[in-house]
């Protein structure tokens, strides 16, 4: 069973940073494309950050030019550096593979994310 634990959230004010961190284990960690999601209340979760195996990225144009992610395929973790962060991105955040570019992959079960809180 794939195992996803996410970390790094916390509270910041605006125009802060954090660095989140996503832990996989139980899945052949190297060949899928991970992506990153969030929630923020009311509102469905939508993908913000994916990565492929060849370290291709794709951004949601609300956080282009802000997020970058990363991944570490001999530590099995993907990274996502926020910076100049803002109320909207107010979210828990949660990892998981990303199937935007193959069908042919599943979705692990989710993770309990971390809490990003922008305010001041």
């Amino acid at each position: 069973q794939v195992q996803l634990v996410e970390s790094g959230g916390g509270l910041v004010q605006p125009g802060g940073s954090l660095r989140l961190s996503c832990a996989v284990s139980g899945s052949i960690f190297r060949i899928y494309a991970w992506g990153w999601y969030r929630q923020a209340p009311g509102k469905q979760r939508e993908l913000v950050a994916g990565i492929t195996g060849g370290g291709s990225t794709n951004y949601a144009d609300s956080v282009k030019g802000r997020f970058t992610i990363s991944r570490d395929n001999a530590k099995n973790t993907v990274y996502l550096q926020m910076n100049s962060l803002n109320t909207e991105d107010t979210a828990v955040y949660y990892c998981n593979r990303d199937r935007s570019s193959s069908r042919a992959v599943a979705l692990a079960a989710w993770g309990q994310g971390t809490q990003v809180t922008v305010s001041s």
